[in-house]
């Protein structure tokens, strides 16, 4: 569980700040398009620490040991995993910057990809050595629970402004906002699978909800089933109220190739 909500949430943050980038009306800087820093530390995949997308399994941890093939981290569940790296490993600092709601930048995610950052700065490369006791770190590869064991396909570097959004977010998550894919629509309650923990969650719209795709507004009626929606809102006697609903990517049958028209001013 816990392996699942870090990558998550990681994906959580860069989704919710490339909507506030798009709100905003900014766009990437120059070069920045396409799907982001892949997994493997090139540009264009998605899934990767560009996109942030759920593909793969991350731990997130607090380094206790540092060694010439492998790090010792310590989760927030308490539990001590080794990461084992090579010369193969990816190793990277995210960029200051990522922000969540009413932040700057970050690549969409599960949208379109635009790099990560402020203004569209990629991961920095570090060396193994860069690593010390301390950081906290998120080692992405084979995951063996059982033997608490990482073989990391790329391990990142997170300063501790997001490692605190991070863990704010957890915290959060079900009660101020949710995120996730629309597998049911009745009326004016909209029921989707949640990203973060893969369990149902519904949330209900009213007249003062606001509906965006991307930098368009649309309508509650706009919202298709299979859409991944980032939700703002309030739980209030076990009902969760939107304020303000964000669909990610494209609608369905939509040429991404087609000019869009202005937005309504």
């Amino acid at each position: 569980m816990k392996i699942r909500l870090t990558i998550a949430l990681l994906a959580a943050l860069t989704v919710m700040g490339a909507v506030a980038a798009q709100d905003s009306g900014s766009a990437p800087a120059a070069g920045q398009n396409g799907g982001g820093w892949g997994g493997n530390g090139q540009r264009g995949g998605r899934g990767g620490f560009g996109g942030m997308g759920l593909m793969g399994r991350g731990l997130m941890g607090t380094v206790t040991e540092v060694a010439a093939d492998h790090y010792t981290i310590k989760t927030d569940a308490g539990d001590i995993y080794t990461v084992h790296y090579s010369a193969n490993t990816r190793i990277f600092k995210m960029p200051a910057g990522m922000r969540g709601q009413g932040g700057q930048g970050g690549g969409q995610g599960m949208g379109e990809g635009r790099g990560m950052g402020r203004g569209g700065n990629p991961p920095q490369q570090l060396q193994a050595s860069d690593i010390k006791v301390g950081d906290v770190i998120e080692a992405r590869g084979e995951t063996d629970a059982a033997a608490k064991s990482v073989g990391a396909v790329a391990v990142v570097q997170l300063d501790p402004e997001q490692v605190k959004q991070i863990r704010e977010m957890e915290a959060n998550y079900g009660k101020t906002w949710l995120m996730g894919k629309v597998t049911a629509i009745d009326g004016v309650k909209v029921t989707l699978t949640g990203a973060v923990d893969n369990a149902p969650h519904s949330f209900v719209a009213d007249e003062n909800t606001t509906f965006r795709r991307r930098r368009d507004p649309i309508t509650l009626a706009d919202i298709q089933v299979g859409d991944t929606v980032r939700v703002d809102g309030a739980e209030k006697d076990g009902v969760f109220t939107a304020t303000t609903v964000g669909v990610m990517g494209m609608a369905q049958g939509e040429n991404p190739g087609a000019p869009r028209p202005a937005p309504q001013q």
